[in-house]
């Protein structure tokens, strides 16, 4: 039985969200019209998001109204869930660091700005590795390229199988690291410990006695960073291509 505290909720299912592609257009705000449909739904099922992303990028995407994105929803995963909120209260996170250690993270970290300089692509901005708290975020780009620079290197992307390349060649260089390589958003692959995808967000809701829990995300496909939790036995995963088919899933399903 769930707990008391979404006792409120005419029933007992919690409905988990990517963010990038899928509440909204990567690195884009989501629009007001997804915000209201999510407050609407909230009033049925639990809600959460968990992004890949740490938590300040997630919150300029998804606070369009001036309200703090983790008051917006139940349960606010951000980098996969090692930093967690429940009820806009923050629970226990994790360290990639900590797990690494950090001479053997200078080695990858050195082993990835090299590659990174050799790499040939059309253009190339800025911040290329973005230290995070349970992660690291690596773009051949930059994270600082615009947004029509970003879609024109996802275009590219597609063609020369960059990022898919970086990944096979870190995985063979990297594995006695324990690392997983995850491939998400437009421009970038996501880099943590084996186990700390999007299910380590499942361990703070397993205790919570929900009869259904529902997945919505865009890279489910093997390689993205949606993969493991939208295919794990614990959730019912829906595969989108954009917000607005969330949107219609959503009116579809608990509507």
């Amino acid at each position: 039985m769930a707990t008391s505290t979404f006792a409120d909720r005419p029933r007992k299912v919690l409905v988990l969200f990517d963010v990038d592609g899928t509440l909204s257009l990567a690195r884009q705000a989501a629009s007001p019209e997804m915000i209201e449909l999510l407050q609407e739904l909230r009033k049925k099922v639990v809600i959460g998001f968990v992004g890949g992303s740490d938590l300040v990028k997630i919150s300029e995407q998804l606070s369009v109204t001036g309200e703090p994105a983790i008051n917006m929803f139940d349960y606010a995963f951000a980098e996969n869930g090692l930093t967690a909120f429940k009820d806009g209260k923050q629970l226990e996170s994790q360290s990639f660091i900590k797990f690494v250690g950090e001479d053997r993270y200078k080695v990858l970290v050195n082993f990835i700005l090299h590659y990174l300089a050799d790499i040939d692509i059309p253009i190339k901005r800025g911040t290329f590795v973005e230290f995070r708290n349970g992660m690291i975020n690596v773009s051949p780009i930059g994270r600082n390229a615009s947004i029509q620079e970003r879609i024109e290197f996802e275009k590219y992307d597609k063609q020369h199988g960059i990022r898919t390349e970086f990944v096979k060649v870190l995985r063979e260089k990297f594995a006695d690291y324990g690392l997983t390589f995850a491939i998400g958003g437009q421009i970038s692959f996501d880099v943590f410990p084996n186990g700390w995808d999007k299910t380590y967000a499942l361990r703070h809701v397993q205790d919570e006695g929900f009869e259904e829990i529902h997945f919505f995300g865009d890279k489910t496909y093997q390689g993205g960073n949606d993969y493991e939790i939208f295919t794990d036995e614990r959730t019912i995963g829906h595969s989108v291509q954009n917000p607005l088919d969330t949107a219609r899933i959503i009116r579809e399903l608990f509507f």
